[in-house]
Formats: structure tokens, C-alpha cells, sequence
């Protein structure tokens, strides 16, 4: 059965509430801390806001998990050339963090240091520190991506540093 109250969270979700929540200096302040964890590292960090789900996605019990991995292969999280490619997804209705992280860099971290990050990142949002939380997000993954992934020299930057929302 679907739940009823998150179908009314994400239908009274406008996306004028994830501008609110992510003004223009946080988005930048977000966007300086991917560059700064990309920085040394070869490993890429995707992040994506989204403040509800679709009709479609709704009725069919699209969980954030399955929501995340849906925006990992539209956003091309996965075509890095080291497989190590991240992406942090928030959905705002929900208040769920989901970490997607490609074969590269999760074979060698793993699945429960990326729900430590998300529950330190939810932890942060219940205390509506949004933009702390996600730069201790990015700042957290960076050191995974450093200690496994660490640059050798300046790398290209595959994915866009700019936070996406959806």
C-alpha cells in the first residue's frame, strides 16, 4: 500500500521550498568544496537536490535509494574514467541521503562508510544545517576518494563541480 503522508510531503514539496533551502551562496559555497575535495584526488563528486518525486515515481513506490541510482546514471556518475565517480543525492521530501558510488572507488570503501556519510548528513538536515551538511558530506568523501584514489598530477574534471537540482 502506498503511504499516504509521503505522497502529501512530496505533492505540497514546491520547488521553490530546495531554492529556499539551497540559496544561490550555499549552492556556491557546495560547489567550492567539490572542487576543493576533487582537488587531490582523481576520484569525481556529483551532488543533486531533489525536492520531490514524480506522480509516476509516487504511485509506484520509487524508494530514494532507487531514485538515486535512476539520477547516478542520467547525471553519467558512472563514466569516469577510474570508475570512482560519487554522487550525493538528497531527497528534500523525504530528508533521505543516498550515496552512489561507482565500482571503482565503493569496491575499496564500502557500503557502511557511505551510510555513516548519509546519517551524518541527515543528522546535520534534522538541525536544518543543509549547507553544512552536505560540504561535511563532500568533505568526508573527498578523504575516501584522496586515500584511494590521490592525484597524481592535475587530472581533468569529469563531472561538473556545480550542484544540480532537480
Amino acid at each position: 500500500m502506498t503511504n499516504v503522508r509521503r505522497i502529501w510531503r512530496h505533492l505540497l514539496m514546491p520547488h521553490w521550498k530546495v531554492r529556499q533551502t539551497f540559496p544561490r551562496k550555499a549552492l556556491q559555497a557546495i560547489e567550492r568544496a567539490i572542487a576543493a575535495g576533487e582537488g587531490n584526488a582523481i576520484g569525481q563528486l556529483c551532488f543533486v537536490v531533489e525536492g520531490a518525486l514524480n506522480w509516476a515515481g509516487l504511485l509506484n513506490g520509487l524508494t530514494a535509494r532507487e531514485r538515486a541510482i535512476e539520477v547516478f546514471a542520467q547525471q553519467r556518475v558512472w563514466d569516469t574514467e577510474h570508475n570512482n565517480g560519487v554522487l550525493i543525492y538528497l531527497l528534500l521530501a523525504d530528508r533521505s541521503v543516498e550515496i552512489v558510488a561507482d565500482r571503482g572507488i565503493h569496491r575499496k570503501v564500502g557500503e557502511q562508510e557511505w551510510d555513516a556519510v548519509c546519517r551524518q548528513m541527515e543528522a546535520a538536515f534534522r538541525r536544518r544545517e543543509y549547507e553544512a551538511g552536505v560540504i561535511a558530506g563532500v568533505e568526508s568523501i573527498a578523504r575516501h576518494l584522496q586515500q584511494h584514489f590521490p592525484a597524481r598530477s592535475i587530472g581533468k574534471n569529469e563531472l561538473s563541480d556545480k550542484p544540480v537540482i532537480l
